[in-house]
Formats: C-alpha cells, structure tokens, sequence
C-alpha cells in the first residue's frame, strides 16, 4: 500500500479576502510620521481646532513613549515606511450603494457587506483605507432616534460637544504609544448614540478594508448607549496580503449607561502581514451590561486585549472570544476586567488554537477594587495545539482587593485527541474534515454567539486554516 503523501501548504487559501485594487490613483500621504503629516491630515480633515490642537498633542505623546517591549516582537513594524493616510480615488462618502465607485462596491459585494446589509443589519458603515466610502442607517432605526454617523460629520454635527466630552476620554493619548499614534492621525470611523429606552432589535454594523500596501489604518468608533437602551455592534476587518508590513491602530470607545445593554462582535481577518495594535474600552454603569464577542483569524502580530470598567454596582461583563494563531503568526489576545462597584460580575471565556508554528498567547487582567464587595468574577481560558511546532502560553493577572468576592480560574492546554479523529474517520469521515470538525466543535461557543452569517463565515475561516494542515 502507497504511503500517503504530506499535504502541507505555504498558507491558506483565503482568495476572497486576497482580492485587491489598484491604488495608482489614490491620494497618498508620504509615509512617516511628522508635524507637517499630522496638520495636513488635519487640515484634510476640516478638523475644528479643537482637534487639531488633540492631534498635535498627541504626536508629542508619541514621541516621548517608548514602543512596547513586553509581548510579541514588532521591531518589523516602522513608522517611517508606513503612510498614515490613504484616501481611495473619487471618494466622497455616499449614502446611496450605487453611487459607491465601482471597484471599491465590487470589493465589498465580493465580501458580502450589501447582502448582510440587506438581509439583517440596521446600519452599515463601510471604511476603505482612510475614509468611510459608504454609510447608511434603515429609515425605521432613524425614526427611533438613533444617530449612526460617520465620524468626521459628527464633529460638525448637533452631536459635536458629545462627540468632544467623549473622544478619547477611555483611551487617552498617554495610555501606550499606540494609542498616542492614533489620537495623532485616526481617520474614519463611526460615531453611534442609542437614546434612552431604544431597543435597537437589529445590529448596526461597521466594516473596515484596507486596501492600500505599505498604510495603516486608525478609524475611530464612539459608541454611547443610554439609559435603558440596548444595541448589537457588529465589526469586521479583512485586507489582502502584501509583502511588506501594515499597520491598525484603531480605537473603540464604548459607554454604557445605567441599565443599558450592548454587545460588541467582531470577526477579525486581517491578512499576515499586518500588525494589530487596536484598543478597545469599556465603561459599564449601574445595572448595564457589557458583552464581548471576538474572534481573531487573521495578522502577522496581535496585540489585542479589550478592556471593561464596570463602574456602577450591579454592573456585568461578559467576554467571549477565539484565537487562531497560524504559520507565521504571533497572537497575544485576551481581555482585561476592573471591578469598581458592589455586586458586579465578570465573566471571561477564551479558546485558542494554534498550529503550524503559529503562536497564541492568552493575557487577562483581573482587577477588583476594595469598593467592590460581594463581586464575582470567573476566567476559563482553553488551547488546542494542532502539532507539535505551535505554541500556546496562558497568562492570566488577579489583582482582588476585597475579601468579600467570588473569583475563580480555569486553564486547559491539550492536543486533537487521535481517539476522537480515528472514531470520526471510522464513520467515512476524512481525517482532514475530522480535526476541521473537532476544531468547529471546540469554537462552537463563540459561534453560537455570533449572528448567524457571522457564524458562517468563522467557521469558513477554520475550515480554511485547516485545509492542508494534517500530515
């Protein structure tokens, strides 16, 4: 009997997310980051001098912060080869899908954004590179009240003094060296406000495509759910690959008012040149709830950790999310919780899967004031490594500052058992789909929690990943 044959590949076929324009005629910062780039794109922008003034400042944060020298190596990541700002040819935002510019639209049907509009989403904004190229919101969501613009019209809009007391205000410029780069060039992005007692039934949804080689990417999104209002946000990100380094930046704000309630899902799918470096934040008041849902497929490097303040007693968090570091990547994900009231609660729940050298790391922090008592807390993080060349590191920090609170932990790291391949392949079953079923098995929490074409499209993604991977 032949033996059979090593099926390993280079890398995965992700042809639909591969796809690319030609930039040739885009407008193009020189790459770097200097004073002169900074007020350009702010005069770009029409930034009141408010902004103008963030921005400046937050170079000189920038540049007196050292880069992050604690988790996964960036040194391939310089600023000098990076354009902060690209602008797709003929753009000026539309509010009307056909009057987006042809090859940019093409891209964005190809990944199903108008279908997933159409079918289920209360709101779409679709960023390509620097700037948002289309923006809508259902007449009916209007009509209750909600405000879902782009983010540069909200600084000029009736909502502008919210805009201003809010940005940044959970992230400030001092916080890392990231964060300062991206309250210095951000562009794009989505400002959301959900008045009080509006359920918004359906999600809004902000889709963001970087296009460009060689750029970053920095939108910005505001969201402010007020009392007794409840949202869905949805966020995707996919690019195709290059053979030089880009970089996001990006920054998400979210607060949630005293008995409200959003969820947050993202399916992350940058491609494996791309380094990571988002920051994502959450304030949570009395009673209001706070749900995460993440799953990271794509990028070279990941430095990803949203964070929760549960600020007002009774306040919750949950946290969902999956990982799946291949060749070539280096994921440091995980989610950070302070408790800063009585009887609040967090929950945070984490898969990764690593394989083909591909490296997960699982970092949470832990934190519960001795203003919390009677607080509950619980972290479960599990790792499934496909062979023997991949990684997978748990770092788990529990700072509890109260007696009276309820905490606990659990780690798991194991392999695909050959029991559970060998039963499954007794049932006709190829190995190759088996470990592809028992990886969708083991993600099955997360999908379960995404809306059903998100669900599809994770475990599309996994089935790519471990397409060619046995052997």
């Amino acid at each position: 009997m032949a033996s059979r044959e090593k099926t390993q590949v280079a890398d995965i076929d992700r042809t639909i997310y591969d796809i690319r324009n030609e930039d040739k005629d885009a407008y193009r910062f020189t790459s770097g980051l200097t004073e002169e780039i900074v007020r350009k794109l702010s005069e770009e922008k029409n930034d009141p001098e408010w902004m103008r003034d963030f921005r400046l400042k937050s170079l000189e944060i920038y540049n007196s912060l050292p880069v992050p020298d604690w988790g996964p190596d960036i040194s391939g990541l310089n600023m000098d080869n990076i354009a902060t700002y690209v602008r797709p040819k003929n753009n000026r935002m539309q509010g009307n899908w056909e009057d987006v510019p042809e090859d940019i639209k093409n891209t964005f049907e190809h990944l199903g954004i108008p279908e997933a509009e159409r079918k289920y989403l209360a709101g779409v904004g679709a960023q390509y590179d620097s700037e948002l190229v289309y923006h809508n919101i259902r007449k009916e969501v209007a009509e209750q009240g909600v405000v879902y613009l782009d983010f540069e019209s909200s600084l000029t809009s009736e909502y502008a003094d919210m805009v201003k007391d809010h940005f940044m205000h959970l992230v400030p410029p001092t916080d890392h060296k990231f964060a300062a780069l991206h309250g210095a060039v951000w562009s794009g992005g989505s400002f959301v406000y959900i008045p009080k007692n509006v359920d918004v039934t359906i999600p809004l949804q902000s889709y963001f495509r970087l296009n460009a080689k060689g750029a970053g990417q920095f939108e910005h999104t505001l969201i402010i759910v007020d009392e007794g209002a409840s949202l869905h946000f949805i966020e995707g990100c996919s690019a195709p690959r290059y053979n030089v380094a880009n970089l996001h930046a990006g920054c998400v704000e979210l607060f949630v008012r005293k008995n409200a309630k959003l969820r947050y899902s993202t399916i992350e799918n940058w491609s494996k040149n791309m380094y990571n470096l988002n920051t994502k934040r959450a304030i949570v008041e009395e009673g209001g709830v706070m749900e995460w849902v993440s799953g990271s497929f794509g990028s070279h490097v990941s430095y990803l950790y949203p964070m929760t303040i549960l600020n007002g007693k009774e306040s919750r968090m949950e946290f969902t999310g999956i990982t799946f570091a291949g060749k070539g990547q280096n994921l440091d994900t995980g989610a950070k919780v302070v408790h800063n009231a009585p009887n609040t609660s967090s929950y945070i729940n984490t898969k990764s899967i690593s394989k083909d050298g591909g490296v997960g790391t699982f970092r949470s922090s832990l934190v519960i004031n001795k203003n919390a008592p009677h607080s509950k807390a619980s972290v479960s993080c599990e790792s499934l490594m496909l062979d023997d060349r991949s990684r997978s590191d748990t770092i788990p920090a529990m700072d509890i500052r109260t007696k009276d609170a309820d905490v606990g932990h659990e780690a798991q790291i194991g392999r695909i058992s050959d029991e559970a391949v060998f039963y499954l392949m007794s049932r006709g079953i190829s190995e190759e789909e088996a470990r592809a079923m028992i990886v969708s098995g083991f993600a099955d929490n997360v999908s379960k929690e995404l809306p059903l074409e998100y669900a599809v499209e994770m475990n599309n993604l996994i089935r790519l990943e471990m397409k060619g991977s046995i052997g």
